[in-house]
């Protein structure tokens, strides 16, 4: 949370044009203290609807322990359920429409199984702009993962993602190229970021568009961005959100359908993922396995536990330092009035004074 300048302290307006965040006495004295309501549209299929829940949820309260949060799921209509997963949607999500009577502070939007390569003939696809239509409006700012991120480049600024030859997957380091913005402040220059895509969108698009760029990974490829003014829209390419176990569960999920003879050959390993220990479970069970198909027998059961032993988190911190800023800034900006995105003094078009600074470049 910023700092209160509360005396003549040089280092107060010293740390405030290196870019902290310290809020002037009258600014502090005039602001209210109340909680934040965070919505998250989760669009995921069955499978992985509560996983993904329970990601965003974790990583939203871990992020900051001062500000009472609420977080209100909800989601769009169109969606292929199951009878029990909707029963669960039914009795413990919210509705659109009492969320927008309510009013919500910050948004968080989650990605959805799409078939087909045409994101425009998905069938959440226009309901997504209906929310994000409605959150431009109300909301002070929407942070978009991955598939959400594709869709929404591609329904407001034209941006078609690109299949990628061999899909994304993995951990993989990245490095920050706008360090002095303040989604940015605190986290490490260099980190990982995990991936699991077939698509992506590039830097390059989206600079071309207006998009601040403030993390890349080590090869260029996009993770991290915001609109033009710095705060409205966050773009995630990237899964700050998984836990350490998610690569591992998606990578058993693709032997089992291997084994289940769904895929023609055995799925790569996820990049710079498995440790060495890890490593040689992972090779010993799918040398079992093969060993298992090749004579007919049962299948062996996967080590998930021992080798989730073995695996290293090297993304946490910095995810919850980007979700811990970014809560902050919504803190910071949002009225005190539930449903009123912005404090009178605040311009809804630069609410942070970064139209001085050019979009998608550094900002020292």
């Amino acid at each position: 949370m910023p700092i209160v300048a509360h005396s003549t302290l040089p280092s107060f307006s010293d740390l405030r044009a290196r870019g902290e965040q310290i809020l002037s006495l009258d600014e502090a004295l005039h602001q209210d203290i109340r909680e934040l309501h965070i919505g998250l549209l989760n669009m995921m299929p069955d499978a992985a609807l509560r996983v993904t829940e329970q990601q965003f949820v974790r990583l939203v309260g871990s992020a900051n322990q001062i500000v009472q949060l609420y977080v209100h799921p909800f989601t769009v209509p169109g969606l292929d359920r199951s009878p029990e997963t909707q029963a669960y949607v039914d009795a413990h999500y919210e509705s659109f429409e009492d969320l927008q009577r309510d009013g919500l502070d910050g948004l968080i939007v989650t990605g959805a199984n799409v078939v087909g390569p045409d994101l425009a003939e998905q069938p959440f696809y226009e309901p997504l702009a209906e929310v994000m239509g409605w959150a431009h409006e109300h909301v002070t700012s929407t942070l978009c993962s991955c598939l959400a991120t594709h869709a929404l480049v591609e329904r407001f600024h034209g941006v078609r993602r690109r299949p990628l030859a061999a899909k994304r997957w993995g951990v993989y380091p990245h490095r920050v190229v706008s360090p002095e913005h303040p989604l940015l402040l605190g986290t490490n220059t260099r980190f990982d970021v995990p991936h699991s895509r077939w698509n992506e969108v590039t830097s390059a698009q989206l600079r071309d568009v207006g998009v601040r760029v403030l993390v890349e990974s080590v090869e260029g490829d996009f993770h991290l961005g915001t609109s033009a003014d710095g705060i409205r829209t966050v773009y995630l390419q990237g899964h700050p959100e998984y836990h350490t176990v998610s690569l591992l569960k998606e990578y058993r999920r693709e032997l089992d359908r291997f084994a289940a003879g769904e895929l023609d050959a055995l799925p790569p390993t996820p990049a710079n993922y498995f440790t060495p220990e890890a490593a040689r479970l992972v090779h010993d069970h799918v040398e079992a396995l093969l060993r298992a198909l090749e004579a007919g027998d049962a299948i062996p059961s996967f080590p998930e536990e021992d080798i989730l032993a073995h695996l290293d988190t090297t993304w946490a911190d910095t995810g919850r330092a980007i979700f811990n800023n970014w809560l902050g800034l919504i803190y910071r900006l949002t009225d005190v009035q539930r449903g009123v995105p912005f404090m009178p003094s605040i311009d809804p078009d630069d609410p942070m004074g970064l139209a001085a600074r050019s979009p998608g470049m550094p900002d020292a």
